[in-house]
Protein backbone atom coordinates (compact mmCIF):
# COMPACT_ATOMS: atom_id res chain seq x y z
CA UNK A 1 0.00 0.00 0.00
CA UNK A 2 1.40 3.34 -1.08
CA UNK A 3 0.69 5.25 2.15
CA UNK A 4 1.07 2.47 4.70
CA UNK A 5 2.05 3.86 8.10
CA UNK A 6 1.76 7.50 6.98
CA UNK A 7 -0.44 10.07 8.70
CA UNK A 8 -2.02 12.48 6.23
CA UNK A 9 -4.15 15.62 6.65
CA UNK A 10 -6.79 16.25 3.98
CA UNK A 11 -8.71 19.52 3.84
CA UNK A 12 -11.83 20.01 1.79
CA UNK A 13 -12.53 16.39 2.70
CA UNK A 14 -16.31 16.57 2.95
CA UNK A 15 -17.01 16.25 -0.79
CA UNK A 16 -15.54 16.08 -4.27
CA UNK A 17 -11.82 15.49 -4.67
CA UNK A 18 -11.16 15.60 -0.93
CA UNK A 19 -13.77 12.97 -0.09
CA UNK A 20 -12.49 10.73 -2.90
CA UNK A 21 -8.94 11.19 -1.62
CA UNK A 22 -10.00 10.23 1.91
CA UNK A 23 -11.34 6.87 0.76
CA UNK A 24 -8.46 6.15 -1.62
CA UNK A 25 -5.74 7.16 0.84
CA UNK A 26 -7.34 5.07 3.59
CA UNK A 27 -7.41 2.06 1.26
CA UNK A 28 -3.70 2.67 0.62
CA UNK A 29 -2.95 2.42 4.35
CA UNK A 30 -2.92 6.06 5.46
CA UNK A 31 -4.06 7.24 8.87
CA UNK A 32 -6.14 10.31 8.16
CA UNK A 33 -7.12 13.57 9.79
CA UNK A 34 -9.95 15.01 7.73
CA UNK A 35 -10.85 18.69 7.64
CA UNK A 36 -13.80 20.67 6.28
CA UNK A 37 -16.55 22.95 7.55
CA UNK A 38 -19.37 20.36 7.56
CA UNK A 39 -18.96 18.19 10.63
CA UNK A 40 -21.82 15.87 9.69
CA UNK A 41 -20.23 14.95 6.35
CA UNK A 42 -16.82 14.47 7.94
CA UNK A 43 -18.43 12.17 10.50
CA UNK A 44 -20.07 10.11 7.74
CA UNK A 45 -16.87 9.73 5.75
CA UNK A 46 -14.81 8.94 8.83
CA UNK A 47 -17.27 6.24 9.89
CA UNK A 48 -17.20 4.73 6.40
CA UNK A 49 -13.41 4.51 6.58
CA UNK A 50 -13.51 2.99 10.06
CA UNK A 51 -16.11 0.44 8.95
CA UNK A 52 -13.78 -0.63 6.15
CA UNK A 53 -10.94 -1.18 8.62
CA UNK A 54 -9.14 2.11 8.06
CA UNK A 55 -7.94 4.72 10.54
CA UNK A 56 -9.35 8.24 10.51
CA UNK A 57 -10.37 11.17 12.65
CA UNK A 58 -11.72 14.60 11.79
CA UNK A 59 -11.76 18.21 12.90
CA UNK A 60 -14.42 20.54 11.52
CA UNK A 61 -13.44 24.15 10.93
CA UNK A 62 -12.54 26.87 8.47
CA UNK A 63 -9.21 26.89 6.62
CA UNK A 64 -9.26 30.69 6.68
CA UNK A 65 -8.32 30.53 10.35
CA UNK A 66 -4.72 29.94 11.42
CA UNK A 67 -5.87 28.21 14.60
CA UNK A 68 -7.69 25.59 12.56
CA UNK A 69 -4.54 24.63 10.67
CA UNK A 70 -2.76 24.32 14.02
CA UNK A 71 -5.53 22.11 15.43
CA UNK A 72 -5.42 19.73 12.46
CA UNK A 73 -1.72 19.19 13.06
CA UNK A 74 -2.25 18.81 16.80
CA UNK A 75 -4.86 16.12 16.17
CA UNK A 76 -2.51 14.24 13.85
CA UNK A 77 0.20 14.28 16.50
CA UNK A 78 -1.98 13.40 19.47
CA UNK A 79 -4.09 10.76 17.74
CA UNK A 80 -1.55 9.16 15.40
CA UNK A 81 1.84 10.24 16.75
CA UNK A 82 2.94 12.66 14.05
CA UNK A 83 2.40 14.01 10.55
CA UNK A 84 3.87 12.65 7.33
CA UNK A 85 1.90 14.40 4.61
CA UNK A 86 -0.93 16.73 3.69
CA UNK A 87 -3.33 17.29 0.85
CA UNK A 88 -4.33 20.94 1.24
CA UNK A 89 -7.30 20.77 -1.06
CA UNK A 90 -9.97 23.14 0.28
CA UNK A 91 -10.92 25.95 -2.08
CA UNK A 92 -13.66 28.18 -3.50
CA UNK A 93 -14.20 29.82 -6.88
CA UNK A 94 -15.94 32.85 -5.40
CA UNK A 95 -18.19 35.16 -7.37
CA UNK A 96 -17.15 35.43 -11.00
CA UNK A 97 -16.90 38.72 -12.86
CA UNK A 98 -14.52 41.40 -14.16
CA UNK A 99 -12.13 42.86 -11.62
CA UNK A 100 -13.47 46.45 -11.93
CA UNK A 101 -16.93 45.16 -10.97
CA UNK A 102 -15.79 42.83 -8.20
CA UNK A 103 -16.64 43.52 -4.60
CA UNK A 104 -13.52 43.69 -2.46
CA UNK A 105 -15.03 41.27 0.05
CA UNK A 106 -15.16 38.59 -2.65
CA UNK A 107 -11.50 39.15 -3.53
CA UNK A 108 -10.42 38.85 0.10
CA UNK A 109 -12.60 35.76 0.68
CA UNK A 110 -11.13 33.92 -2.32
CA UNK A 111 -7.60 34.83 -1.22
CA UNK A 112 -8.26 33.74 2.35
CA UNK A 113 -9.63 30.32 1.44
CA UNK A 114 -7.36 29.50 -1.51
CA UNK A 115 -4.04 31.19 -0.69
CA UNK A 116 -3.85 32.33 2.93
CA UNK A 117 -4.86 28.83 3.95
CA UNK A 118 -1.69 27.56 2.26
CA UNK A 119 0.40 29.83 4.45
CA UNK A 120 -1.41 28.63 7.58
CA UNK A 121 -0.99 25.01 6.54
CA UNK A 122 2.72 25.30 5.84
CA UNK A 123 3.35 27.24 9.06
CA UNK A 124 2.20 24.33 11.20
CA UNK A 125 2.66 21.30 8.98
CA UNK A 126 6.33 21.80 8.21
CA UNK A 127 7.54 21.80 11.84
CA UNK A 128 5.51 18.64 12.45
CA UNK A 129 7.02 16.91 9.40
CA UNK A 130 10.47 18.05 10.47
CA UNK A 131 10.02 16.01 13.65
CA UNK A 132 9.36 12.92 11.50
CA UNK A 133 12.46 13.42 9.39
CA UNK A 134 10.56 14.55 6.31
CA UNK A 135 7.20 14.57 4.61
CA UNK A 136 5.18 15.61 1.59
CA UNK A 137 2.84 18.58 1.12
CA UNK A 138 0.43 18.87 -1.80
CA UNK A 139 -1.56 22.02 -2.56
CA UNK A 140 -4.50 21.97 -4.95
CA UNK A 141 -3.84 24.78 -7.43
CA UNK A 142 -5.32 25.14 -10.93
CA UNK A 143 -4.48 25.51 -14.59
CA UNK A 144 -6.48 28.75 -14.33
CA UNK A 145 -3.89 31.45 -13.77
CA UNK A 146 -1.04 29.16 -14.81
CA UNK A 147 -1.59 27.98 -18.38
CA UNK A 148 -4.73 29.93 -19.21
CA UNK A 149 -6.70 32.97 -18.07
CA UNK A 150 -10.47 32.50 -17.92
CA UNK A 151 -12.50 35.74 -17.98
CA UNK A 152 -14.28 36.43 -14.72
CA UNK A 153 -11.90 34.34 -12.61
CA UNK A 154 -9.31 36.96 -11.70
CA UNK A 155 -9.43 36.38 -7.94
CA UNK A 156 -9.37 32.61 -8.28
CA UNK A 157 -6.53 32.71 -10.82
CA UNK A 158 -4.43 35.03 -8.66
CA UNK A 159 -4.89 32.88 -5.57
CA UNK A 160 -4.17 29.59 -7.31
CA UNK A 161 -1.13 31.02 -9.10
CA UNK A 162 0.06 32.29 -5.74
CA UNK A 163 -0.04 28.73 -4.41
CA UNK A 164 2.41 27.68 -7.12
CA UNK A 165 4.83 30.41 -6.07
CA UNK A 166 4.45 29.35 -2.44
CA UNK A 167 5.06 25.74 -3.46
CA UNK A 168 8.30 26.58 -5.22
CA UNK A 169 9.72 28.60 -2.32
CA UNK A 170 8.75 26.04 0.31
CA UNK A 171 10.29 23.27 -1.78
CA UNK A 172 13.55 25.22 -2.04
CA UNK A 173 13.56 26.11 1.65
CA UNK A 174 12.86 22.65 3.02
CA UNK A 175 14.19 20.18 0.46
CA UNK A 176 17.31 19.54 2.54
CA UNK A 177 15.02 18.46 5.38
CA UNK A 178 13.45 15.80 3.14
CA UNK A 179 10.19 17.75 2.96
CA UNK A 180 8.75 17.73 -0.54
CA UNK A 181 6.20 20.35 -1.64
CA UNK A 182 4.19 20.17 -4.86
CA UNK A 183 1.13 21.77 -6.44
CA UNK A 184 -1.52 19.72 -8.23
CA UNK A 185 -3.38 21.42 -11.10
CA UNK A 186 -6.64 19.61 -11.92
CA UNK A 187 -8.77 20.21 -14.96
CA UNK A 188 -12.55 20.37 -14.91
CA UNK A 189 -13.78 17.83 -12.40
CA UNK A 190 -17.27 16.55 -11.63
CA UNK A 191 -17.56 17.91 -8.12
CA UNK A 192 -20.26 20.00 -6.38
CA UNK A 193 -18.16 23.07 -7.31
CA UNK A 194 -18.92 22.30 -10.97
CA UNK A 195 -22.64 22.77 -10.35
CA UNK A 196 -25.48 20.91 -12.04
CA UNK A 197 -25.81 22.82 -15.32
CA UNK A 198 -25.43 20.12 -17.98
CA UNK A 199 -24.98 22.73 -20.69
CA UNK A 200 -22.04 24.19 -18.78
CA UNK A 201 -20.60 20.71 -18.32
CA UNK A 202 -20.79 20.13 -22.07
CA UNK A 203 -18.84 23.33 -22.75
CA UNK A 204 -16.21 22.42 -20.15
CA UNK A 205 -15.80 18.93 -21.58
CA UNK A 206 -14.95 20.53 -24.93
CA UNK A 207 -12.07 22.46 -23.35
CA UNK A 208 -10.21 19.21 -22.69
CA UNK A 209 -8.24 17.16 -25.20
CA UNK A 210 -9.87 14.06 -23.66
CA UNK A 211 -13.30 15.63 -24.27
CA UNK A 212 -14.55 14.81 -20.80
CA UNK A 213 -14.32 16.04 -17.23
CA UNK A 214 -12.38 14.19 -14.56
CA UNK A 215 -13.90 12.04 -11.87
CA UNK A 216 -12.81 13.15 -8.38
CA UNK A 217 -11.00 9.84 -7.89
CA UNK A 218 -8.74 10.55 -10.89
CA UNK A 219 -7.46 13.76 -9.31
CA UNK A 220 -7.19 12.08 -5.92
CA UNK A 221 -4.93 9.42 -7.43
CA UNK A 222 -2.65 12.11 -8.82
CA UNK A 223 -2.36 13.50 -5.29
CA UNK A 224 -1.72 9.96 -4.04
CA UNK A 225 1.30 9.73 -6.33
CA UNK A 226 2.74 13.02 -5.06
CA UNK A 227 2.28 11.98 -1.43
CA UNK A 228 3.75 8.52 -1.94
CA UNK A 229 7.36 7.41 -2.08
CA UNK A 230 6.90 6.87 -5.82
CA UNK A 231 7.36 10.65 -6.10
CA UNK A 232 10.45 10.69 -3.87
CA UNK A 233 12.42 12.90 -6.31
CA UNK A 234 9.51 15.21 -7.19
CA UNK A 235 9.41 18.57 -5.45
CA UNK A 236 8.63 22.16 -6.41
CA UNK A 237 6.49 21.02 -9.31
CA UNK A 238 3.20 22.27 -10.69
CA UNK A 239 1.85 18.90 -11.81
CA UNK A 240 -0.90 19.26 -14.39
CA UNK A 241 -3.70 16.68 -14.33
CA UNK A 242 -6.11 18.53 -16.59
CA UNK A 243 -7.06 16.09 -19.34
CA UNK A 244 -5.18 18.16 -21.89
CA UNK A 245 -7.06 21.36 -21.13
CA UNK A 246 -3.90 23.43 -21.17
CA UNK A 247 -2.79 22.28 -24.62
CA UNK A 248 -6.14 21.99 -26.36
CA UNK A 249 -7.23 24.76 -28.72
CA UNK A 250 -10.01 23.02 -30.66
Amino acid sequence: MLLAGKTIIITGASSGIGAAAAKIFAAEGARLVLGARRAERLDEITNEILADGGEADYVAGDVEESGYAKELVRRAETRFGGLDGSFNNAGVTGEMGPIPDMDESNWHKVMAVNLNSGFHAAKYQIPAMRKRGGGSIVFTSSFVGHTIGLPGMGAYAAAKAGLIGLTQVLAAEHGAENIRVNALLPGGTMTPMAGEDTGFHEVVRGFHALKRMAEPSEIARAALFLLSDHASFVTGSAMIADGGNSINKL
